[in-house]
């Protein structure tokens, strides 16, 4: 297969698809109703913006910012700036001023795309006082401008603005010396800690992306629909979605993550990369559905999803065919409770999906596979451009993170840390020579920071983030992230943070399930007006104490949490206790929650 620099890729898969749909999007004028755009329709948008930024004056080199949601204009602009050499700088939507701020300074960009009000707000305070920034053109026609702003202009009319024919030949020029070598983009790690550092990967990184991917996921075709639901500002995402319009696959946009339940159901998608908050919420639901039952239909679910465990991870997966009766019980089980189990969550069409970002339990991971949902699970990094290792279709190990993608060298370093070689680890941390010096090995090797083993059989086991280990002031070494992935299985448990740096035993602090608490008070004559009430009652400290008991039942004494506090709120990207992909940001959570942390500890 042929693979294509960004700059044109679009361009060359118009050429092969025409009518067909390269986009589906919605907008606020169609009051929610998906349109589709055509790759053909889809390379003149993309065209039209690259003469636009030709006679802006973006220039090869220049960085080119993007605060916006997921929107079909978000994917117009960046392949619209890979065609002018540019380099795209993405923002997520919701970070604050200071943060935009920062990255606008940092890599010194001059113009940003923004989506919506908010955005743009935030983004005109900062161009108010920046020495750097100096144009932003919106998304949303809707924005209203402030009236003291007297350079921005929305993204219809900044289109209108390159329609000449030096713009064109200045576009065409530079498509022609387009350069594997040229930086594609700039991401800044939104980090748990510390200061975000500038990614910095090249078009090079992009296309052996492309192909090691082309390489493991042989069942993906351009007959497939993705639903691009994560940030587009993420890596993850971002990658996927380059990987599936480099397919030829359709591509839906969803803007908000927080009505994706409903617009699944609406695009029954057969591709969509998530990371596991979104299959531990399908898990908590399909649970509660189960124990809601009687009695008979319990059990039924249960010999179903031991049927499917059985033939989907015993049989099929090790390469072995399933015994007749078990392939009979389980078609049957496939296209009844599996199918309107998947029909109801809207991934009845699906193929594969894959997940990463954070861990995913075990017992999870082989629950979707028993019902024939198939999570292709993996491991990789910003600075990797996303995928170090995936399940390959078969053959893949529960508790594992599959085998190393093609291409890609792994090995294990001092302190078990993961190292990574290849041609899709970044060049670099931008302006931040000493950084980038230390993250890589004497020999090239590129420091993840990630603790782990390869078994016999090359598949990679993550074992803990090395800067997130704990050591008790006993001694005693913990890893975080297994204790809340293993607690956060329970269907009355959201979200979990563990204490426990230089303590004498850990603790945590508990988001509850509210609704499935709120429930279990009602049935028990529980009384409660608020959730402050309800997470102060004894006897729900007492349910929820015995439910954190038996999730800890197989770890050592020294890792298992003594005390915990139910919280009557849960974490937020706003407060800063959430990165924009919901991992845990500890150093604000032990701020925010200093008070309740410290009662914990008291002799």
């Amino acid at each position: 297969m042929t693979y294509y620099h960004l700059g044109e890729v679009v361009h060359r898969r118009a050429e092969q698809y025409g009518k067909k749909t390269a986009i589906k999007y919605q907008t606020k004028m169609a009051k929610g109703k998906w349109k589709s755009l055509s790759w053909r329709k889809f390379s003149d948008f993309v065209l039209k913006a690259a003469y636009a930024m030709a006679e802006m004056g973006v220039q090869p080199g220049d960085r080119v910012g993007v605060y916006s949601e997921n929107m079909a204009e978000y994917l117009i602009t960046d392949f619209g700036a890979y065609a002018n050499r540019a380099v795209m700088v993405p923002m997520y939507a919701t970070a604050s001023p200071s943060q935009v701020e920062y990255i606008v300074d940092d890599a010194h960009v001059k113009v940003v795309f923004v989506g919506e009000q908010y955005q743009y707000n935030h983004a005109y305070k900062v161009q108010s006082t920046s020495n750097v920034l100096t144009r932003l053109v919106i998304f949303d026609r809707n924005v209203v401008f402030d009236r003291d702003d007297e350079t921005s202009m929305y993204f219809d009319d900044f289109l209108a603005t390159g329609q000449n024919a030096h713009a064109q030949a200045t576009v065409n020029a530079r498509m022609r010396q387009l350069k594997e070598s040229d930086l594609a983009t700039i991401i800044y790690t939104s980090g748990t800690t510390g200061v975000p550092k500038g990614v910095m990967l090249l078009h090079s990184s992009y296309s052996e992306a492309l192909r090691i991917h082309d390489e493991r996921l042989t069942k993906v075709s351009n007959k497939d629909v993705s639903m691009c639901f994560l940030p587009l500002t993420h890596i993850f995402e971002k990658a996927w979605s380059y990987y599936c319009l480099h397919k030829g696959i359709t591509v839906a946009i969803n803007k908000d993550p927080r009505v994706i339940q409903k617009t699944i159901k609406e695009i029954r998608p057969t591709l969509m990369s998530s990371v596991p908050r979104f299959w531990e919420k399908v898990y908590t639901g399909v649970n509660e559905q189960i124990n809601s039952s009687g009695k008979f239909m319990q059990k039924v679910f249960k010999h179903a999803i031991e049927t499917g465990r059985r033939h989907n991870l015993d049989y099929r997966n090790e390469g072995i065919k399933p015994p007749l009766w078990l392939s009979i019980k389980f078609q049957f089980y496939k296209a009844t409770i599996f199918y309107l189990l998947k029909y109801v969550v809207g991934i009845n069409r699906g193929n594969i999906f894959p997940c990463a970002g954070a861990p995913l339990s075990d017992n999870i991971n082989t629950f979707l596979q028993s019902v024939d949902i198939h999570i292709i699970y993996g491991y990789g990094l910003t600075e990797t451009t996303a995928t170090v290792t995936c399940f390959p279709f078969e053959g893949f190990k529960i508790g594992t993170v599959g085998t190393v993608m093609p291409g890609v060298e792994v090995k294990i370093g001092d302190d078990n840390e993961i190292l990574v070689k290849g041609a899709t680890v970044m060049s670099g941390y931008y302006n931040l020579p000493e950084e980038t010096a230390n993250v890589f090995t004497a020999d090239g090797y590129f420091r993840t920071g990630d603790a782990g083993y390869l078994t016999d059989e090359g598949e990679l086991v993550l074992t803990e983030r090395i800067k997130d280990l704990y050591k008790t002031s006993n001694g005693k070494y913990i890893a975080p992230q297994m204790i809340e992935t293993r607690l956060a299985e329970d269907n009355y448990i959201d979200m979990v943070a563990v204490i426990g740096d230089e303590r004498k035993f850990v603790s945590g602090l508990i988001v509850p399930n509210y609704e499935a608490l709120e429930e279990y008070a009602r049935e028990h004559a529980i009384p409660f007006s608020t959730r402050e009430e309800l997470v102060a009652n004894e006897d729900i400290k007492n349910f929820m104490y015995a439910r954190v008991e038996l999730k800890q039942v197989l770890f050592t004494s020294f890792e298992k949490i003594k005390k915990f506090v139910l919280l009557p709120r849960a974490f937020t990207i706003e407060d800063g206790e959430l990165t924009n992909t919901l991992k845990l940001r500890r150093k604000v959570i032990l701020e925010n929650y200093s008070a309740e942390i410290e009662s914990m500890y008291v002799e």
